[in-house]
């Protein structure tokens, strides 16, 4: 199951780094990748040394804990698997737009399943429902919002 996918140079395990606690989740690359291990109190040393920092780490788990809030609220309240995916195209395209309506979507749709809690088969009939509303285009990986606004009603937001 994808909880979701990070950019390169994010860190990932920051909150079991910093409670001692296992890290729940699991990674894969999804492309060739290098990754970095530091360990927990060469870690928490540089913290203690370097406050700024520590403010950034403070930071980002606010932003993880936001992160995890939205998407339990979408899962949860969302009535439909089109607001799902609506509200999962607006938000991918916000983070990976060329432009503002073009995006290149590099998850496959079992993938994007996984990520909104929908089988493959209903990313695929909601997806060729979008497109027969002229909402968007799809041409291989390449991904065209041509109603932003519908997108939006359809999301919730």
């Amino acid at each position: 199951m994808i909880v979701r996918v990070v950019e390169g140079g994010e860190l990932i395990g920051l909150p079991g780094t910093i409670s001692g606690r296992p890290y729940g989740a699991t990674a894969e690359v999804m492309e060739p990748a290098q990754v970095n291990f530091i360990k927990r109190d060469a870690f928490l040393q540089f913290l203690r040394q370097h406050g700024e920092a520590a403010v950034r780490v403070v930071q980002l788990l606010t932003d993880i804990y936001e992160t995890a809030h939205q998407e339990i609220r979408t899962l949860g309240l969302s009535r439909s698997a089109s607001e799902k995916l609506a509200k999962f195209i607006l938000d991918w395209s916000a983070a990976h737009a060329q432009g503002q309506n073009h995006l290149q979507l590099t998850l496959t749709q079992e993938e994007i399943a996984e990520m909104i809690g929908v089988s493959r088969e209903t990313v695929t009939r909601v997806l060729t429902g979008f497109k027969k509303k002229k909402l968007l285009t799809l041409k291989g990986a390449t991904l065209t919002i041509l109603d932003r606004t519908t997108l939006k009603h359809l999301a919730n937001i």
